[in-house]
């Protein structure tokens, strides 16, 4: 009996999104609206799963000695893991340059005004 795993980009990046939504908007949601930054994530987290898209042997290792999840709820769950590793990872990273662009981001115009205060 074989597996047929599906890596595809477009099922990885629709991961990241969902689980980018539970994430709230500043500064996680904000920050990985950012090209860069959002490829990062992408990069992050093909470059830690087995790059195997066609039908494999159950019991056969995978890229660098990784076993592939025995059920598509436990390879979710993997996956879901890495993500967000990937977010903790990058967010600490790179908080000086993500802080400085998401101020550079706000417009004088739509700030709180401090008159009030």
């Amino acid at each position: 009996m074989k597996t047929v795993l599906n890596l595809s980009q477009q099922s990885v990046i629709a991961e990241i999104e969902s689980v980018l939504d539970t994430y709230p908007y500043h500064p996680y949601q904000q920050a990985f609206a950012i090209p860069e930054l959002r490829q990062e994530l992408i990069t992050f987290v093909f470059s830690r799963i087995p790059c195997c898209y066609s039908a494999i042997e159950p019991d056969r290792t995978c890229w660098l000695d990784y076993k592939l999840p025995r059920s598509p709820l436990e390879h979710q769950i993997h996956l879901q893991n890495l993500i967000h590793q990937g977010i903790y990872s990058i967010m600490q990273e790179k908080s000086d340059w993500i802080s400085r662009h998401l101020c550079e981001t706000v417009q004088p115009g739509c700030e709180p005004s401090h008159w009030f205060g």
